[in-house]
C-alpha cells in the first residue's frame, strides 16, 4: 500500500514542481505566473475546442509512450518512438497512396498496419542489437531514431515526393475514402480510441498472460528468468517489437486522420514526448492514458499562451522538460525509500546523537 502511495504522489509532486519551476521561467520572460497557469489549463480543459484539441493529441503519445513502457517490462530502456512513428507514418502513406487497397474501413486498417508493421520492425532492431550484439538499447534505439528521421525526410523530398507538392515536399496524398474521421463528427480522430485500446490490451496482456509474466520475469530478474529456462532473447524483440508497432501505428493514423499524408509536420515530437509520459506513468499502459491526456493537454495550451501572452508556443517544452528531470529525480528519492533509504536515516540519527553527546559533555 506504501508503494502504491509512493507511486502516485512522486510524480504528482514532480509535475507541481514543475509547473511552480515553470511559473518562475515565465515571470522572467516578463508574464504573471499565475495567468499562465490559468490559460495553461483553460487552453486544455477550459471548454468542448479545447478537449478535442486535447484529446486528439493525446492520441499519439499514448501509443508512443507504449513504445517506451512495453521494453521497460523487459529491463529496457527505448528511446526511438520519434523514428518508429515517422516511418509508420511513411509507410501508411506509402501503401495507401500508391498500392491499390480497397476504398473503405478494410483498407484504412492495411494502410495503419503497414505502418504498425514498419515500426516494429524498425525498434526490434534496437532489441535485436541488444541480444545479439550486445549494443546499449538506449543509444541504438537514438541513433536508429536519427537514422528514421533522415530516411524518411530523403524518401519525402525525393523518391517519394508527388510533384504536385511545390514548397512542402509530401507524398501522394491518401484517397478520401482512406481517411479516417472523426469520432461522432467531432475532430477528434479514431486514433484516440486505437490509443486507448492499445493500453488497455497491453495492460490485459502484461498482467493476465503467461508470456506477459514471463516477459516482467525478464525485466525484473533476468538470472531466475535464465534458470527458469525462459527464451529472454525472444521476449526482449518481441517486446521492443510491440512498441514499435504501437508508435508506428501513431504515426499511420497521424497520416490517415490529420495530415493525409506524409510530410515534415509529422515529425512533431510525439515520440520523444511519449518518454516522459511513460516514465510518470512508471510504465503502466493503464497509466500512461491520464498522463497521456494530461500531456496532450499542455502541448494544446501552447498556442493560447502565445496569442495571449506572446510567449512563443514552444513555451511548454520546457515545462515538458522540467517535467522529465523531476521525474527521473523523484524515482531517485523513490529507490531510497526502503533499507536503504532507512539505513541513511539511521546513520544520520548516529551521528546526531553523538554530536548531541559530545556538546553535553
Amino acid at each position: 500500500m506504501r508503494d502504491t502511495l509512493y507511486g502516485v504522489a512522486l510524480p504528482m509532486l514532480a509535475i507541481t514542481a514543475a509547473l511552480a519551476l515553470f511559473g518562475v521561467f515565465v515571470s522572467l520572460a516578463g508574464a504573471d505566473p499565475l495567468q499562465v497557469w490559468t490559460l495553461l489549463f483553460q487552453g486544455a480543459f477550459g471548454d468542448a475546442f479545447a478537449w478535442q484539441n486535447t484529446l486528439q493529441r493525446a492520441a499519439p503519445l499514448m501509443l508512443t509512450a507504449l513504445c517506451v513502457a512495453i521494453p521497460a517490462h523487459a529491463g529496457l530502456v527505448i528511446i526511438g518512438a520519434e523514428g518508429a512513428l515517422v516511418l509508420g507514418g511513411l509507410a501508411c502513406a506509402v501503401s495507401a497512396g500508391y498500392l491499390p487497397l480497397p476504398g473503405n474501413a478494410v483498407g484504412s486498417a492495411l494502410a495503419c498496419a503497414a505502418g504498425a508493421f514498419a515500426g516494429g520492425l524498425w525498434v526490434a532492431l534496437a532489441g535485436w542489437l541488444r541480444q545479439y550484439r550486445g549494443i546499449n538499447e538506449t543509444i541504438s534505439s537514438l541513433l536508429l531514431a536519427y537514422m528514421a528521421i533522415g530516411l524518411f525526410k530523403h524518401l519525402v523530398e525525393g523518391p517519394l515526393r508527388d510533384p504536385a507538392s511545390m514548397n512542402k515536399p509530401a507524398t501522394r496524398t491518401l484517397p478520401e475514402a482512406l481517411h479516417i474521421g472523426g469520432i461522432t463528427g467531432s475532430d477528434v480522430h479514431w486514433g484516440l480510441m486505437l490509443g486507448l485500446l492499445a493500453c488497455l490490451v497491453l495492460a490485459l496482456w502484461l498482467r493476465w498472460t503467461a508470456s506477459g509474466f514471463a516477459l516482467r520475469v525478464v525485466g525484473g530478474n533476468p538470472r531466475t528468468a535464465a534458470l527458469m529456462g525462459l527464451p529472454t532473447a525472444r521476449l526482449v524483440v518481441t517486446a521492443c517489437a510491440i512498441g514499435g508497432a504501437a508508435a508506428g501505428l501513431a504515426g499511420a493514423v497521424e497520416v490517415a486522420a490529420v495530415h493525409t499524408n506524409a510530410n515534415v509536420s509529422l515529425i512533431a515530437f510525439y515520440g520523444y514526448t511519449g518518454i516522459l509520459v511513460s516514465f510518470i506513468a512508471r510504465h503502466q499502459p493503464l497509466a500512461i492514458i491520464p498522463v497521456a491526456i494530461l500531456f496532450g493537454g499542455f502541448g494544446a495550451a501552447g498556442s493560447l499562451l502565445q496569442r495571449r501572452l506572446g510567449l512563443p508556443d514552444a513555451s511548454v517544452l520546457v515545462l515538458q522538460g522540467l517535467a522529465f528531470v523531476l521525474i527521473l529525480a523523484s524515482e531517485a528519492l523513490r529507490d531510497l525509500h526502503g533499507p536503504h533509504w532507512r539505513r541513511v536515516c539511521a546513520s544520520l540519527t548516529r551521528i546526531s546523537g553523538s554530536s548531541a553527546q559530545g556538546k553535553a559533555a
